[in-house]
């Protein structure tokens, strides 16, 4: 096994995850903040596909798959390719709401697909390539792959996490 096939593994795991987490929501679970403080699993699903996006997005010098496949409008969340949930206020994570939960899943699974063809595309050589000079040490482009999908697999385990606190449940029963 490469590590392009290692990443492309990593990059995909979520998705299941997520599926799991989306089987049976409610409206009012997906969308309560726990402990009228947290982050909804409705916000914490569309953002682990919106980093995701944007950075994989940028990295390949491609549009984002939030833009190409109209997911703003498919999901109802007014927010345009720049907002990626960093730094959003409680106020902004509530007013996140979507009516389809499986659509959430769905726009997961485009970015991740998305994410699978680059990396399916990359040499050993773009791999170990350095993007970004602003991090000690500097930061090369499977070392940013690596982040976003680690980043991608713990918003959705803090989704999983999340439903169990508000509904009782457990991934996998």
């Amino acid at each position: 096994m490469n590590a392009n096939e290692i990443l492309i593994d990593a990059a995909r795991r979520p998705v299941h995850a997520a599926e799991q987490v989306l089987a049976g929501i409610d409206p009012d679970t997906l969308h309560a903040l726990p402990d009228g403080r947290g982050n909804s699993i409705a916000w914490l699903l569309w953002h682990a596909a919106r980093q995701q996006d944007a950075q994989v997005a940028h990295l390949g010098g491609t549009e984002q798959v939030w833009v190409t496949g109209g997911w703003a409008e498919r999901l109802g969340v007014d927010r345009g390719p720049r907002a990626i949930g960093f730094g959003d206020s409680l106020e902004e994570v509530a007013a996140l709401r979507v009516a389809e939960p499986r659509l959430l899943h769905d726009y997961l699974a485009a970015v991740v697909e998305s994410v699978v063809g680059y990396i399916g595309g990359l040499t050993e050589d773009e791999l170990g390539e350095v993007i970004d000079t602003s991090w000690d040490p500097p930061v090369t482009r499977g070392v940013r792959l690596v982040s976003t999908i680690d980043d991608a697999a713990v918003h959705v385990g803090q989704a999983a996490y999340a439903r169990g606190l508000l509904a009782g449940w457990r991934i996998g029963y």
